[in-house]
C-alpha cells in the first residue's frame, strides 16, 4: 500500500523561518522590535559616541584655523566639496570646518559646544542602557546656558565680525544696545544669568515651608512604597544584577503630587458635628507621628545577642579562626573532614550554582508597558456622595455614627466608620444591601470589625478604577529589595501599597473564581514575578495545562526554567495520562530529596543548598543543587472529572510533605464546588485566592467566608493566608509583555534540555496480564483494536478520545488489548508499543484466535 507523505508539522514549518522572527507579526510590530532591541541601542549610542569626539575634535579645531579657512567657507558647498585640490585647515577637513563654521560662527559661538554634551549623553545611555543625568532637564538645561553664552559672549566682545558669542550673539547685541544702551544691555545679561544659575542649581537649594503649613483638615499621607523612593530608593539604580532599567522612575506620590491632595478641602460636616477624613496608607517608619497634633513614639526593641554556635557549626564554619580548636570531642575521620572542607573552600571557593548559565541576564523592565497613574483619582463630590448616602442609611435605621474616615484604593475606596457608644455591630453588618443600594453600587463589602482596629468597614467599588500595572510593582523598591525565596508581586491593597508574598512560606496557593474574573492573569503575574527575581537554577516550573493554550507562551523557555519527564515530547502537560505521571514522578522526587536532606542532616532546602554551596556535602555521594520546583495547574478541576483519585491522592501528599524539600503547588479552577475542591485539598492549601464568584457558597468553598460574591471582577481578588482575608487588585499583565519576556530569556543560551523529573513506570490498572479475563471483553474491544493499530499508538487517552469513554474503562480496555497480545506492556511514560504493523494482519490474528 502506498505510504502517505508526511505532513509538514507546526514545529517544521516554525524552523524554516527565522528563530528570532516569530511569525504573524505585522511590519509596525517588527519595527517596535528592532528599535526595542539592546543591540540596537548599543549601535545607536556608538555612532552617537563617535559623532561627539567628531564634532569636539572639529570644533577645538576651528578656534585655531578659522581665518585662514574663513573665505573657503563663502563658496558653495557643492563646489567646495568637488574639488579635490582645495584644502582647509581644519584637522577633520572639510567637513569638520563646515560644521564649525556652520555652528559656532554662524550659530552661537562658544555655546555651540553644548551640542558635544548632548551627544554625549544620549550616546552613553545607548551603550550603557543608563542615563548619566536626566535627559529632559539636561536639554533645557543645555539650551538655556547656550542662548546665555553667546548673548554675554557677544556682548563683552564686539571690536571685529567674528566674536566668541557667533554670529547670534552679535546681532542680538547691537539690538539690545540701540535700545537699552551700553549699561542696560549689561545689567540684562547680568539679570539672565541669576535665573539660568538659579534654574541649574534649583534641585540642590532647601525647599521652603513645612507640613504645619498645609490643611489640616484634611489628611492625605503617601503610601510606604512613595516614601522610600522619595528618601532616594530608586528602583531603576539599585544596582542589583537582575536590574536593567532604562531611567529613574517617577515618583508618583511626590510632594508636589499628593500636596495637591491635601489642598482639595474634604471636611465636611453632617449636622455640624460629623468630619470626612480621607487619607492615604500611614508612614511604618519609627518615631513619625500617626497624625498631626499626636504624639507618637515606637520604642526599639533591645538588640538580643545570638546565642553562641555548637561546636559542630563552628568546626565547619570556614570563617571561624578557630574552628579547629573545638572539635575535640569528635573522632579523627570528622575533624580531618572539616579540616578537608577548610582546605577546599580556600582553593576552589564556594560553589555557584549560576555558573553554568554565568552570561543570563534577568530581563529588563522595559518588556513591560506603562499602564494607568499609580495614583488613585480622589473625587471629592464622589466622596460626599457616598458619605451622606451612607450616614443617611445608617440614620434611617437609628444608627448613630460618631467618626468616618476614607482611605482611598486602586478600585475600592475603603469607608471606615466609629459607631457610637451603644450601637450593635450586629445592625450594621445586616444593612448591606441597604447601603448598597442607597450607594448604586454593583457590591459592597462590610467588614465589621476591621482587625486591630476599632472600627466598621464599608468598601464601596470607585467610579473609575485604576490599573495596577505589573510593571510599578516589579520596577518598585520593595520589590527589588525583597528577601524572600520566591516573591510574588500579586497586586495593591485597598490602601494602595504594593503587597509582596513568599510562596515559600505559604508554601501552596489556590485560586479559584468564575470565568473571565483574572485567574490566567493572575497566574502570569506569578510566572513573571519569578522569572524577573530568579536564576534559571534556582527554580523550574511543572506547567499543567489541559485547555492547552493559558501556558503556551511559556513553552519557548523550556531550557531555562521547565521541568518535565524524560523522553517527554511537549514541556507543557496537557494529557491526563501524563499529568498522573508526572504527579507520581513528583513524589518520587520528594521521596529522593528527603533522603538527600536525611544524609545531609538539615531539615529543609535552604539549608540543604546552603551547606552544598559551602561545599561541605560531597557529589560522589549523590548530593547536587537542588532548585525549587513549581507545579502549577491551570484547570483542576477537568483533571478531577477525567481522573479523580488518581489526581487528587499525589497532589494531598505533595501538598502535605512537599514543603520543606521546596516543591510548591499552585491550583486555579473555575470551577469552585465541593466535589472539586475536596476536604483534602483545602486542608493543605491554606493560602487561597478567591476572585468574583457567582453564590457565598462558592466563597464559602474557597474561603470559608463570605465575601467573593461582592467583588467586582477585572483582577479583584481576596487573599486568605490562614487567619487574614486582604482585599487586593491583581496587576494586569498582557500577554504581548508576557510573549516578549519569554523570548527575551529563550534568545539566550540555556541548558541542553529541560530540568528532568524521574522516571515513572507504575501499571495504569494494578493488574498483571494472567489476571484479565478476555472471555469478559469490552464491547469496543475489537474497535479499540483497529483503532490503536490504524494510528501504531498504544495510549489510554487515544481510546478515551476516540470512543469517548472514561479513564477507567479505557484503562481496563488497555489491559485486555495487553493480555489478548495486540499491544506491548507499559514502558512508563512512553506509549505502549503496537506489534501488528497493518489491519489485514489483526483481522488475521483477531480470526485466528476467535475473537472476530
Amino acid at each position: 500500500m502506498d505510504t502517505p507523505k508526511p505532513k509538514r508539522s507546526k514545529k517544521t514549518a516554525e524552523a524554516t523561518t527565522d528563530p528570532h522572527q516569530p511569525s504573524g507579526i505585522s511590519r509596525v510590530e517588527r519595527i517596535k522590535t528592532f528599535l526595542s532591541d539592546p543591540l540596537t541601542h548599543r549601535v545607536a549610542g556608538i555612532f552617537l559616541l563617535f559623532c561627539a569626539l567628531f564634532v569636539l575634535l572639529a570644533f577645538i579645531s576651528f578656534l585655531f584655523s578659522w581665518e585662514e579657512d574663513q573665505d573657503k567657507m563663502y563658496a558653495p558647498i557643492g563646489e567646495l566639496l568637488g574639488q579635490p585640490v582645495q584644502s582647509t585647515n581644519n584637522v577633520l577637513g572639510k567637513l569638520g570646518a563646515l560644521l564649525s563654521d556652520n555652528l559656532i560662527h554662524q550659530a552661537f559661538g562658544l555655546g555651540s559646544f553644548s551640542i558635544v554634551f548632548i551627544l554625549f549623553l544620549f550616546g552613553w545611555r545607548g551603550v550603557s542602557g543608563q542615563w548619566l543625568l536626566p535627559p529632559i532637564a539636561s536639554l533645557k538645561k543645555s539650551f538655556l546656558l547656550t542662548l546665555w553664552t553667546s548673548l554675554l559672549l557677544g556682548y563683552l566682545f564686539t571690536d571685529q565680525w567674528f566674536t566668541l558669542g557667533g554670529v547670534f550673539g552679535y546681532q542680538c547685541n547691537l539690538w539690545l544696545v540701540s535700545a537699552a544702551g551700553q549699561v542696560g544691555t549689561g545689567l540684562l545679561h547680568a539679570l539672565i544669568g541669576t535665573l539660568v544659575g538659579l534654574l541649574w542649581l534649583a534641585p540642590h537649594l532647601p525647599k521652603r515651608g513645612s507640613s504645619s503649613e498645609l490643611d489640616e483638615s484634611l489628611e492625605v499621607e503617601p503610601s510606604l512604597e512613595s516614601k522610600e523612593q522619595e528618601s532616594g530608593g530608586d528602583a531603576a539604580n539599585l544596582g542589583t544584577r537582575n536590574e536593567r532599567f532604562s531611567g529613574p522612575l517617577k515618583d508618583p506620590y511626590a510632594p508636589s503630587e499628593w500636596k495637591k491632595a491635601r489642598e482639595q478641602k474634604a471636611k465636611i460636616l453632617a449636622d455640624g458635628a460629623l468630619e470626612l477624613e480621607v487619607e492615604k496608607p500611614a508612614s511604618t517608619k519609627p518615631n513619625e507621628p500617626a497624625a498631626q497634633g499626636i504624639a507618637f513614639e515606637v520604642t526599639q526593641p533591645e538588640v538580643v545577642e545570638p546565642p553562641l554556635e555548637t561546636n559542630v557549626a563552628k568546626a565547619a564554619d570556614p570563617k571561624s579562626d578557630d574552628s579547629v580548636k573545638h572539635v575535640g570531642h569528635l573522632d579523627d575521620f570528622e575533624t580531618q573532614k572539616i579540616v578537608a572542607v577548610q582546605q577546599l573552600l580556600e582553593e576552589q571557593g564556594e560553589y555557584d550554582p549560576t555558573l553554568d548559565l554565568s552570561s543570563y541576564e534577568y530581563p529588563p523592565i522595559d518588556l513591560l508597558d506603562v499602564r494607568g497613574s499609580d495614583t488613585p483619582t480622589i473625587n471629592n463630590e464622589e466622596l460626599t456622595q457616598n458619605k451622606d448616602r451612607i450616614i443617611e442609611t445608617l440614620r434611617n435605621y437609628s444608627i448613630d455614627i460618631e467618626r468616618i474616615k476614607a482611605t482611598i484604593g486602586p478600585t475600592v475606596t475603603l469607608y471606615e466608620i466609629v459607631p457610637a457608644p451603644g450601637v450593635r455591630i450586629s445592625k450594621i453588618k445586616n444593612l448591606e444591601d441597604d447601603i448598597a443600594l442607597s450607594l448604586s453600587a454593583m457590591g459592597i463589602r462590610i467588614i465589621a470589625p476591621i482587625p486591630g482596629k476599632g472600627t466598621i468597614g464599608i468598601e464601596v467599588p470607585n467610579q473609575k478604577p485604576e490599573v495596577v500595572s505589573m510593571r510599578s510593582l516589579i520596577a518598585s523598591e520593595k520589590f527589588q529589595k525583597t528577601e524572600f525565596d520566591l516573591p510574588v508581586a500579586l497586586g495593591k491593597t485597598i490602601s494602595n501599597e504594593i503587597f509582596i508574598a513568599d510562596l515559600a512560606k505559604m508554601p501552596h496557593l489556590l485560586m479559584a473564581g468564575a470565568t473571565g474574573q483574572g485567574k490566567s492573569v493572575g497566574l502570569n503575574a506569578l510566572l513573571v514575578s519569578l522569572l524577573y527575581k530568579k536564576h534559571p537554577s534556582q527554580i523550574k516550573f511543572v506547567l499543567v495545562d489541559p485547555k492547552k493554550v493559558e501556558l503556551t507562551l511559556f513553552t519557548i523557555i523550556e531550557r531555562h526554567f521547565l521541568a518535565k519527564l524524560p523522553n517527554s515530547e511537549e514541556s507543557i502537560i496537557t494529557d491526563t495520562k501524563k499529568v498522573v505521571h508526572t504527579l507520581n514522578s513528583l513524589c518520587i522526587e520528594m521521596d529522593n530529596r528527603y533522603e538527600l536532606l536525611k544524609d545531609a542532616q538539615v531539615r529543609n532546602l535552604k539549608e540543604y543548598n546552603a551547606k552544598f554551596i559551602s561545599r561541605r556535602l560531597n557529589p560522589k555521594e549523590g548530593h547536587r543543587y537542588l532548585p525549587y520546583i513549581l507545579l502549577i495547574i491551570d484547570e483542576f478541576a477537568d483533571l478531577i472529572m477525567t481522573a479523580g483519585k488518581e489526581v487528587e491522592m499525589p497532589i494531598a501528599r505533595l501538598a502535605q510533605l512537599a514543603r520543606a524539600i521546596g516543591i510548591h503547588l499552585i491550583i486555579a479552577t473555575q470551577r469552585p464546588s465541593v466535589n472539586i475542591i475536596t476536604g483534602t485539598i483545602k486542608a493543605n492549601f491554606p493560602a487561597r485566592i478567591a476572585f468574583r464568584v457567582s453564590s457565598k457558597v462558592d466563597s464559602r468553598t474557597i474561603l470559608d467566608t463570605g465575601g467573593a460574591d461582592q467583588l467586582i471582577g477585572r483582577g479583584d481578588m481576596l487573599l486568605s493566608t490562614g487567619n487574614d482575608l486582604i482585599r487586593l487588585q491583581c496587576a494586569f499583565v498582557d500577554t504581548p509583555e508576557v510573549e516578549k519576556l519569554a523570548q527575551f530569556i529563550a534568545q539566550q543560551r540555556g541548558y541542553p534540555g529541560a530540568y528532568e523529573l524521574p522516571e515513572y513506570s507504575g501499571d495504569e490498572s494494578g493488574e498483571t496480564k494472567e489476571e484479565v479475563d478476555l472471555s469478559q471483553r469490552d464491547a469496543f474491544f475489537l474497535d479499540a483494536a483497529r483503532m490503536i493499530v490504524q494510528h501504531q499508538q498504544g495510549s489510554t487517552s487515544l481510546i478515551q478520545r476516540r470512543l469517548k469513554l472514561g479513564y477507567n474503562r479505557a484503562g481496563r480496555i488497555v489491559d485486555q488489548l495487553e493480555a489478548a497480545g495486540i499491544i506491548g506492556p507499559n514502558e512508563g511514560s512512553k506509549a505502549r508499543q503496537v506489534l501488528f504493523p497493518t489491519e489485514q494482519a489483526l483481522e488475521e490474528y483477531l480470526r485466528d484466535k476467535g475473537f472476530l
